[in-house]
């Protein structure tokens, strides 16, 4: 019986994320020890090709304008019949003159302060991303500030506490991990990801996890 298949997308037309690498290395790890095979690719003909059967996409920390129009046609076929779609740290600084990608996503990056540390704030454990955490879940990363807050078109997992960092510009309502079904698919975002520590941590890696049973449908 074949796998399923996910495919990993990781081309950057903008900044580049030294943590790309270790992304990609543990999402092979996660589809190794869990039945799902990994491909990867920063081609957006490969991936306009590839996408048609994988039962999800990741945007692995793209960047900028990253793919052409059969790219964007095959990802939108694929999210509007029904695919999963994984949203990774700067796939929110992706593809800004594509109104439907932003949709897709649920939210624009709009810069971030400097590394360091600071707490998540889990808001709802019943989602398989967040059910293995605290209500508080320390973490170092860029603490990405959005245009607005998705809350009222998305799921909000969970959000940032501005009172524990220097520099967040939403207040009180600053969600950070978040899910949807608007366009079709499934579609997961986390805006953490950003160093290459991250993805060797046990809890990021079962929350990435997580986020790729749901979209992917994994679990049924």
């Amino acid at each position: 019986m074949d796998h399923p298949r996910v495919l990993v997308f990781s081309r950057t037309a903008g900044y580049r994320h030294t943590s790309i690498a270790d992304g990609i290395e543990a999402f092979r790890s996660l589809g190794a020890g869990h039945g799902f095979s990994v491909e990867t690719t920063e081609d957006p003909v490969t991936l306009a090709s590839a996408l048609p059967g994988c039962r999800a996409v990741v945007f692995l920390s793209t960047s900028g304008e990253v793919l052409n129009p059969a790219a964007r046609e095959a990802l939108h076929a694929h999210c509007t019949a029904g695919g999963g779609f994984v949203g990774v740290h700067a796939a929110s600084t992706t593809e800004e003159d594509w109104h439907w990608y932003g949709e897709l996503v649920g939210a624009r990056f709009d810069g971030h302060p400097d590394l360091q540390p600071g707490e998540v704030v889990v808001e709802d454990h019943g989602h398989p991303a967040t059910a293995h955490l605290g209500e508080r879940w320390p973490f170092t990363d860029e603490w990405y500030n959005f245009r607005s807050s998705p809350r009222s078109r998305v799921r909000v997992l969970a959000s940032a506490d501005e009172t524990g960092y220097r520099g967040g510009r939403m207040g009180v309502d600053h969600p950070l991990v978040w899910c949807h079904e608007n366009t079709g698919g499934r579609s997961f975002y986390t805006a953490l990801g950003h160093t290459p520590e991250s993805y060797a941590a046990p809890d990021f890696r079962r929350h990435l996890l997580g986020g790729l049973i749901w979209a992917a449908r994994l679990d049924s």
